[in-house]
């Protein structure tokens, strides 16, 4: 998973969403209770409906009272009562597929903007065949986010006038924001898809989620250079670090003569690793910034909520007995 262009687009989509986040989390509390603002999903699953229902049906099956029951009719009615409880767990636990695995990840966004399909939670995901892999870059490559992200980072160009030999207007910021997508598509091409399918290592970022912060810290940034293979264990991130290269040596034949230098072909490869290091740590801490901000929103709204009802305890009521008519004789 990488973040091309310059350091500055994952600082500045950090900086907005960070700025954003308490509007979104704003407009989903608000349908819900404040009280229900500070509880937390459980991890473990709720039975499955049909389960109690297969419960029941299967006592309803038993014998009448008084009846006789030899040990063998018991033992057969337990067994067969097992194994219809074991039914609706045994489909809900299956395994999901390698394909399945990746159609969930294909809906991962950092506040429904910046795509995160390159990110997996899950520790024990199956490999991805080379297929899926060339799948999900294609994906990544043609969602909105890379095109959003090289038109800002074009405008950023504009103003500071970068590369000055492809001038302003229009006709420079349309060569900035082509060669801006361009360095994400060939670099992707090659570091996520290509390289990973021939040097048969995963290219997602497998989100550690727990522990001490500065241990995930590490481990999203050695993301970069270490990766989990197809076959299980991790090593080195080859087709990430070669295929950053890759891509900015391809990228001299459309940028200005200037840039086509040795050095300069070397510390725009390092940027761009360094760039993976910031996406990493984006990814990897987002969610407890996510968490963080709901968890004091809806204490706010709980206080804002209790404060409300004590008001309206402490208030004479303002409401007047209704006033009886008069009747005629």
């Amino acid at each position: 998973m990488r973040f091309r262009t310059s350091l500055i687009p994952a600082v500045l989509a950090t900086f907005v969403a960070s700025l954003a986040l308490p509007q979104y989390l704003n407009a989903q509390v608000t349908n819900s209770t404040p009280a229900m603002a500070t509880l937390e999903i459980p991890d473990a699953p709720q039975p499955a409906a049909g389960y109690s229902s297969s419960n029941e049906q299967t006592g309803s099956d038993s014998p009448q009272a008084g009846s006789v029951q030899t040990p063998s009719s018991s033992a057969s009615g337990s067994s067969s009562t097992q194994s219809a409880a074991q039914q609706p767990g045994q489909e809900t636990s299956k395994p999901l597929t390698a394909a399945e695995q990746l159609k969930q990840q294909e809906h991962q966004r950092v506040l429904g903007v910046m795509a995160t399909f390159n990110t997996t939670t899950n520790k024990d995901a199956l490999p991805l065949s080379p297929k899926q892999k060339f799948q999900l870059f294609f994906k990544s490559a043609t969602d909105p986010w890379p095109f959003l992200l090289a038109g800002v980072v074009a405008g950023m160009g504009q103003l500071e006038n970068s590369n000055p030999e492809w001038g302003q207007g229009m006709q420079g910021y349309g060569k900035r924001i082509g060669a801006g997508y361009s360095d994400y598509f060939i670099g992707n091409f090659f570091g996520n898809a290509v390289l990973p399918s021939l040097l048969h290592e995963d290219p997602r970022y497998f989100q550690k989620g727990t522990g001490s912060g500065g241990g995930r810290f590490l481990w999203a940034a050695a993301s970069t250079v270490w990766c989990k293979r197809d076959k299980g264990g991790f090593g080195p991130n080859y087709a990430n670090v070669v295929g950053n290269f890759i891509g900015v040596a391809i990228a001299r034949a459309y940028y200005p003569p200037s840039d086509r230098t040795v050095l300069g072909t070397i510390q725009d490869g390092l940027t761009v690793n360094a760039e993976g290091i910031v996406g990493a740590e984006v990814i990897e801490f987002w969610p407890d910034i996510a968490r963080h901000y709901k968890r004091k929103h809806g204490e706010k709204l709980a206080r804002q909520e209790a404060e409300r009802i004590a008001k309206s305890a402490a208030s004479p009521h303002s409401q007047l007995a209704p006033v009886a008519k008069p009747t005629n004789p």
